[in-house]
């Protein structure tokens, strides 16, 4: 299951970018969100590997994150493995001039192994599509706030 689409933010790419790969700020724009650990590697370097922690309301989730391809401030690629699911998230940045730029994104879904998520993904695909369309809403919100 593969799902694209972009934001448009009314800030400068690099400010746009300075938010997106500081994950202090994560907590900001995706629900949930509690810290980031890293466990090999250098931040923000290829093939680096850091778990995510994520609580909704009494569920713990935790997922690992290893970069693919860091080109910021152009695009980012990172792979992200669950227990029950595993994808792949693609993004770019495009600078449409000094103060506006595009976030564009793709999640792509590569592994689906536990049955709620399973019908979900069968019965309600776009599910999948909204949480990352609110995440991408979210974080423009929260950068043109800055």
């Amino acid at each position: 299951m593969k799902f694209k689409g972009s934001v448009d933010i009314n800030k400068s790419r690099e400010e746009v970018v300075k938010f997106f790969v500081d994950p202090a700020y994560l907590g900001e724009y995706q629900d949930g969100f509690v810290r980031k650990e890293l466990v090999e590697g250098e931040p923000g370097k290829d093939g680096t590997v850091s778990n995510m922690y994520y609580k909704y309301g009494s569920r713990d989730m935790e997922l690992t994150e290893t970069i693919k391809s860091n080109q910021l401030p152009e695009s980012f690629e990172a792979f992200y493995h669950h227990i029950h699911m595993d994808n792949f998230m693609r993004c770019k940045f495009i600078e449409l001039d000094r103060n506006r730029t595009r976030y564009e994104y793709e999640f792509e879904y590569t592994r689906i192994n536990w049955i709620m998520p399973k019908l979900i993904a069968i019965l309600f695909p776009g599910m999948y599509r909204k949480q990352g369309e609110k995440w991408m809403r979210q974080f423009k919100e929260f950068v043109e706030k800055q």
